[in-house]
């Protein structure tokens, strides 16, 4: 279950917190605007609004979802990303012998060390040998791990001592494992064993942090699970060339000439190109994904080929993934209707109900082939990511789950290039209206419950509700699926012949 822990960074007070004043931006000294400056940030407000007009208008006309698809094609055709400028990060560049911690940002800590760098699990220590004799460095601690706002978590993740020793009196063991590559620590504690958590705050981190190194890294995990290499080899595999190091389980002596120790981290599952050397995208973290599960997708075809398995032939019609849950909660309740009304529609329907021992590459070569994707809103829905850019994402929103559905799920999927669809429910599609009647505030004020902390909201609207879809009123988002994808088809066949 994915943790609705709201960040401030989501909300309009972020800019109270982080905003620079005008005296920091300009290096003058005085904390107040003078009279011209104040009629000059008139002007430029008033044509910033004239210009955001312009710029909208096409909202109105268009409407979002489809201009936010249209900008998306866009910048792919025409490749704007790779002219955005790259915001160097802290540490990025220190001298030998050096131990740099950049502690500025909201959701993780990241430290560099470079020299003679040395693991010491059995202290939870890193080492860095020095042979200078003013080096007053002083020691560090870092929980390498993505969430470091979110006391909670954070209490239960290893915390690593970064410490300075002088090589020249030092009594310590040397290396037993010399590595010619640098090294990255991150942990795969927390909230391991929820795939949101797993792709957020681990995976796509690690992409970020390490994609730069072009698979010439070595991975040390702390708190290392055989599940999680087992899960995730095929795309770790895609950007290191070594074996993964368990920090607390080896127990050897590992040496380093440079060690990061922490992840990066953007936003809700997407990558800031803007904060990435070489531009790199969400787009790019999917080509990983594709990389990754492409050979196990091969064996796995081939395995179907001799057993004689005839699997759907979804050329001729579009494909459609219902994402069904497992379990109790936020379940479609007529699932099987849905399935029928899809088929009358035009597609090719096939039901996923993703186990926590399935197979990673069995999801992604279901959900890679596919033009639509279906499912309610919960930790699954990151399985978005396996989805092709320009097909199409429909996630149920259940009530009281507006916010979270759109911030972790919808705004990433667009971002991805899909064309994303967020059905709300009304009140009488969910379970919860004949419970507790139109009037009550669960029903009418989801907002007021919400207000009240976590709990209520877990217990209730994540827990407690599941989804009878009102399917007279889901048919037209169904039929504008179909229609959506069966044109993209057409404009991508064209295209594919032309170049023929």
């Amino acid at each position: 279950m994915v943790q609705y822990q709201r960040l401030i960074i989501h909300h309009g007070r972020k800019e109270d917190k982080f905003r620079v004043s005008s005296a920091e931006e300009s290096g003058g000294g005085g904390c107040c605007y003078s009279k011209r400056a104040k009629q000059k940030f008139r002007c430029l407000l008033f044509l910033s609004i004239l210009s955001c007009c312009f710029v909208l208008s096409p909202y109105y006309l268009f409407g979002f979802s489809t201009l936010s698809l249209l900008d998306s094609f866009r910048r792919e055709i025409e490749g704007l990303s790779s002219y955005e400028p790259v915001i160097t990060p802290l540490c990025s560049e220190i001298s030998n012998g050096t131990i740099c911690c950049d502690r500025t940002g909201l959701r993780s800590d990241i430290c560099v060390m470079k020299g003679d760098v040395r693991t010491n699990s059995a202290s939870s220590s890193i080492f860095l040998f020095t042979s200078s004799t003013n080096n007053n460095t002083k020691p560090e601690k870092i929980k390498p791990y993505t969430r470091k706002w979110e006391t909670s978590v954070m209490d239960t993740v290893q915390e690593l001592n970064l410490i300075t020793k002088d090589s020249n009196k030092s009594s310590d063991r040397v290396c037993d494992v010399y590595h010619d590559v640098p090294a990255v620590f991150f942990s795969t504690g927390g909230y391991t064993g929820n795939v949101y958590h797993e792709f957020n705050d681990g995976i796509i981190p690690l992409f970020i942090t390490s994609q730069h190194y072009n698979k010439k890294v070595v991975f040390v995990i702390v708190e290392y699970h055989d599940w999680w290499e087992m899960k995730y080899g095929d795309v770790v595999s895609q950007l290191s060339d070594y074996p993964l190091v368990d920090f607390n389980g080896d127990t050897r002596t590992h040496c380093f000439k440079e060690a990061t120790v922490g992840l990066r981290i953007h936003d809700e599952l997407t990558v800031n190109s803007s904060l990435v050397i070489g531009n790199q995208t969400i787009v790019d973290f999917r080509n990983v994904l594709d990389r990754g599960y492409s050979h196990r997708i091969q064996s796995l075809t081939q395995e179907e080929t001799e057993a004689n398995v005839t699997a759907l032939d979804f050329k001729k019609k579009p494909k459609l993934v219902i994402l069904s849950r497992n379990g109790s909660s936020r379940a479609i309740l007529n699932e099987n209707l849905l399935v029928e009304l899809a088929e009358k529609t035009g597609f090719n329907v096939e039901v996923l109900r993703p186990q926590k021992t399935t197979e990673m590459a069995k999801i992604y070569r279901s959900l890679n082939t596919s033009d639509v994707m279906i499912g309610v809103h919960g930790a699954a829905m990151t399985h978005f990511l396996f989805l092709k850019p320009k097909t199409v994402f429909i996630q149920i929103i259940p009530l009281g789950t507006d916010w979270a559905a759109e911030t972790y799920y919808g705004e990433p999927a667009k971002k991805l290039g899909l064309k994303y669809v967020g059905y709300k429910i009304a009140p009488k599609e969910s379970s919860l209206y004949e419970e507790y009647g139109k009037d009550d505030p669960v029903i009418r004020d989801p907002d007021s419950l919400n207000d009240k902390g976590w709990e209520y909201t877990k217990k209730i609207y994540l827990q407690g509700q599941n989804v009878k879809l009102d399917l007279r009123r889901f048919r037209e988002t169904l039929t504008r699926s179909y229609d959506f994808s069966i044109r993209r088809r057409f404009r991508e066949d064209y295209l594919l012949h032309r170049e023929e």
